[in-house]
């Protein structure tokens, strides 16, 4: 996949695509990869990729199919290797925060599904594997909040090893399992979203439904175990899948296009351990399944095609490893098919069982070998334990451990829990388990997993065979991992059981290359004079005239039916290299064709060229020639004239002297004149000129002057240069006119339109109350913000903003004298286009509501007081509780916004009445209160004067 990056085109759609395709490798393999007990980083999964190209060979996208996920590691693994890396990873590389938040800790100790004794790996940076696997899913595309989501469900897997059980007897008699401490339990249910005491009942009972009756059994500890351990792996094995499906949806090729498909298939090698069992025994039917699509490819399929061909040929034997294949994916008495048949069958069913039935059904197999067997020759082999069986496979002999063949079979997941996953809050593990969902309950067994893994490498093998194949054959030198040591006997093994002996023998008797007759002669037609550049006749009398016009010995190819077969490769060697040699004679022909029609094409319009610059020159000439003649006419013609004319002024001479001299004394007279004239006129006019000149200049340097002693753009900058003369002061002054004109034009159009606002707002503010009150200076400085109280962000007034429809101007709390008393109560005044309102500051409910139209007036003191009056238009329904009095820190700013709106929304100018001496009219108690300046200090409650128990007079600060 490295290589496919480096060699294809660029562009950033394609670099992008190429990102995911490799990035979606550290993925996969932090999540299915682990370490062996070699050490190695083994992927403990099946991978083949489909990369799409399109037709430049560029990748499009890729599609990833996984098989056999090895999920009995997640909570046991064999000594000296680790689980999957990811665990590993998350601990050492997550941040403080994170491991927090997903409630772990960094001590590998402290996780009973981790192997302490190969936790720490040299030269494993987990930390940087994590960095780099956070980056990678980034770059495949998965979002954050997905990446958070898959690594919960990778920390309550680990917390999910961490719970225990205890056993508790019922009344009954009956076994049942506790668990011992809950925090565990209650920390996976707070990670994913899960009731409690859903799950803990999940772990402790088990319901079996069978048609209409529903049986709720305890479990016991050892099975309260199981289901943990069950549960464990089912949930990472399909977060697994889950990952693989997610992967693809983003590395999937989004154009509809035609494209060209490269499968990569990355799968488990063939495996020999000291103990090997479920895991052990599917990978190596996969590779035995591999083995057979090698043979059929490349022994098998060759050797028949030379018999279909007609081609000589002498039969090479070769081991075919059908009958192994056979004896392991038979449906009737295969292995495969009797360990579903052990796991269904109804009564006790154990490992032992399973043996015995393999010990009856296959005993007389060659390649079958069991120490119970029928067969008398494995008695006395102490080599096979009674509680294994040793298949005989392609790659040598392999003994199985029958312990735990029907439980990882089985792979069964009580459905108590697939309920409990289903009803869990977190959107990802509820996706996983849908067969949890009350309403799908399906009572058919699900499938076993070695039908599962059987059906995905049938399906594998069926691709493989659509795909023109190339195989990688690694030979592994040693058995110690070491360099510059060759085990010959090892080698020699791998050669012989890998097939590799054989397909030598069929390549050395054989054809290296064949080809159909079509292409061929397509290919190679441009060697021959006869078939090039076309040939009329059948294909493979094209290629015998070629093979016949090029002198290929009759012993190096064969004529197939349908193929062209050569034997050695130097043949094709010579044949490219004659193509080559004659594609680069083809191409100076080309070349020597189009610059001998490009140079007669610039010949050709050279040509025409010259022929028009020809014509026009020719026309150039008789015109030029034409002038010339006409030239010279003229020229004699006026001396033919000027010979008359002289004659006839000779005639004249004497009459025209007598003339001239009349009129040279005529004109010198006059001369004489006119300069007496001048002399008087520049006496009188000299003065003048020289005065105006005069001006002109000191008026220019004035100018100048002023230009480089301009003062600063800022309105408020009162210097101005002095005037160099007196007679220049009207002007001098005009000029600062228009300048602090212009200047101040300039700063206002650096304001946006609501800074516009707020200065019309505070020059409002400066006709009305600048000289009148003494608060306005204080209020200068202050910006008018209007709505004080943010009504529409805080909560506490959801309410009242609920019931105001229109736009509020001013939104601030006032104090309301109250008529009775005189005592000042909290109100919110509200200002919008229409009304002004009055609200309950604690509950936010509106009191009063009168519309700007009944507002006649405003009154307040001169003083530095927050006191003012509104006075309503009487007989208006607003009106009938009296006049408004009212006390605020921002007196200035609310009577500026009042004035404004009611101008906008009446079309008249609202009375603002400033003096020290105002009445307020109390319409309910029919009286006049008079209010008159108090001595109290600024911000005092103003005091009252009473009489039966009525309100007479109020003292104004």
């Amino acid at each position: 996949m490295s290589y496919v990056a480096a060699v294809c085109g660029k562009g950033a759609e394609v670099n992008q695509v190429k990102e995911q395709l490799l990035q979606s490798n550290p993925v996969l393999e932090a999540f299915g990869n682990a370490k062996t007990v070699r050490n190695d980083n083994s992927s403990r999964f099946g991978k083949y990729m489909d990369i799409e190209f399109d037709f430049k060979g560029d990748p499009l996208g890729g599609v990833i199919s996984n098989y056999l996920l090895e999920k009995s590691r997640v909570v046991k693994q064999p000594r000296g290797e680790r689980n999957f890396h990811v665990f590993y990873q998350l601990l050492s590389g997550a941040s403080e925060e994170l491991l927090e938040k997903l409630k772990l800790e960094r001590d590998f100790s402290r996780y009973n599904y981790l192997s302490l004794d190969s936790a720490k790996v040299n030269g494993v940076d987990d930390a940087a594997n994590f960095r780099t696997v956070r980056n990678a899913m980034q770059i495949v595309g998965f979002m954050d909040h997905e990446a958070e989501a898959v690594l919960e469900v990778v920390a309550a897997v680990l917390k999910l090893g961490n719970i225990e059980f205890k056993p508790e007897s019922r009344v009954n008699g009956l076994d049942e399992s506790k668990i011992k401490d809950k925090n565990e339990l209650k920390e996976i249910c707070e990670l994913t979203a899960i009731d409690q005491s859903v799950l803990e009942r999940a772990f402790s009972f088990r319901t079996v439904e069978a048609k209409q009756e529903k049986v709720s059994t305890t479990l016991n500890v050892a099975q309260a175990y199981y289901a943990r351990d069950a549960l464990a792996k089912n949930l990472y094995s399909r977060l697994f899948s889950w990952l693989v499906n997610r992967i693809n949806e983003s590395i999937k090729a989004q154009t509809k296009v035609r494209k060209k498909v490269m499968g990569v298939l990355d799968i488990y090698g063939f495996e020999i351990f000291e103990d090997n069992s479920f895991e052990q025994f599917i990978i190596n039917y996969c590779n035995e399944k591999l083995q057979q699509i090698f043979i059929e490819l490349t022994l098998k399929e060759e050797q028949e095609e030379y018999i279909r061909e007609d081609i000589e040929w002498t039969h090479i034997d070769y081991f075919n490893n059908a009958i192994i294949c056979d004896l392991i994916e038979n449906n009737t008495n295969g292995i495969l098919a009797m360990l579903d048949e052990e796991c269904l069958r109804p009564g006790t069913v154990t490992d032992d069982t399973f043996l015995e039935k393999l010990n009856q059904v296959c005993a007389t197999h060659q390649h079958f070998e069991s120490r119970m067997s029928r067969c008398s020759r494995f008695l006395n082999d102490t080599t096979l334990p009674h509680s294994c069986f040793r298949i005989q496979h392609y790659a040598g002999k392999v003994l199985y451990q029958v312990e735990g063949f029907v439980d990882k079979n089985n792979d069964l997941l009580y459905r108590d829990l697939s309920q409990a996953m289903w009803k869990a809050g977190h959107t990802l593990i509820k996706s996983l388990f849908p067969e949890g969902n009350p309403a799908k309950i399906n009572l058919k067994r699900p499938p076993t997993a070695g039908s599962q893994f059987k059906a995905s490498v049938a399906t594998l093998m069926r691709n493989l065979q659509t795909k023109n194949p190339n195989y990688i054959r690694c030979i592994k030198p040693n058995d110690k991992k070491a360099a510059h040591i060759f085990s010959e006997a090892l080698v020699c093994h791998q050669i012989r059981y890998l097939g590799l002996l054989e397909n030598v023998r069929v390549r050395r008797a054989g054809y290296a290359f064949r080809q159909a007759y079509e292409p061929c002669l397509e290919r190679y037609k441009m060697l021959c004079k006869q078939t090039w550049p076309h040939w009329r006749g059948p294909a493979r009398a094209g290629v015998e005239v070629l093979f016949n016009e090029l002198e290929i010995p009759v012993e190096e190819y064969s004529f197939g039916r349908s193929k062209i077969f050569i034997r050695n490769p130097r043949t094709l060697f010579k044949l490219e290299d004659l193509r080559k040699q004659r594609l680069e004679d083809l191409a100076t022909l080309i070349q020597k064709i189009y610059r001998g029609w490009k140079c007669r094409t610039h010949f050709l319009l050279m040509r025409r060229s010259q022929i028009v610059v020809a014509a026009w020159f020719r026309r150039f000439a008789q015109r030029k020639r034409y002038q010339q003649t006409k030239r010279s006419a003229l020229v004699i013609q006026s001396y033919i004239r000027g010979w008359k004319a002289r004659k006839i002024l000779r005639e004249l001479k004497h009459q025209k002297r007598c003339e001239e001299a009349a009129t040279t004394i005529a004109a010198y007279w006059h001369g004489t004149q006119v300069r007496r004239e001048y002399r008087k006129f520049f006496r009188a006019n000299a003065g003048k000129k020289i005065y105006e000149f005069t001006i002109q200049r000191i008026v220019q340097k004035y100018f100048l002057e002023m230009k480089s002693k301009m003062p600063s753009l800022s309105p408020i900058d009162k210097n101005w240069p002095s005037r160099p003369y007196l007679f220049l002061d009207s002007t001098h002054k005009e000029l600062k006119r228009i300048f602090h004109l212009w200047r101040c034009k300039k700063y206002r159009d650096q304001f946006t339109d609501q800074q516009k606002l707020i200065y019309e707002e505070k020059l409002e503010a400066s006709e009305l109350f600048k000289d009148k009150k003494a608060l306005y200076p204080s209020s200068v400085g202050q910006p008018f913000q209007g709505a004080y109280l943010e009504i529409n962000k805080n909560p506490k007034y959801k309410k009242l903003k609920d019931a105001i429809e229109e736009k509020i101007i001013i939104a601030e709390v006032v104090n309301k004298i109250n008529r009775a008393n005189g005592k000042s109560t909290s109100r919110i005044f509200l200002l919008t286009n229409n009304n002004l309102l009055l609200a309950d500051q604690k509950s936010g409910q509106i009191k009063s509501e009168v519309p700007l139209v009944d507002v006649t007036k405003v009154s307040m003191s001169s003083q530095n007081d927050g006191f003012f009056a509104i006075h309503l238009k009487e007989g208006s329904e607003a009106a009938s509780k009296g006049d408004f009095l009212f006390s605020s820190d921002h007196l200035i700013e609310m009577a500026t916004k009042l004035y404004r709106t009611t101008l906008s929304q009446t079309r008249q100018k609202l009375n603002i009445e400033i003096s020290d001496e105002f009445l307020v009219q109390f319409r309910q108690d029919k009286v006049c209160v008079k209010f008159i300046q108090g001595n109290q200090k600024n911000g005092s409650v103003p005091t009252c004067k009473r009489k039966n128990n009525r309100l007479l007079e109020v003292a104004v600060p």
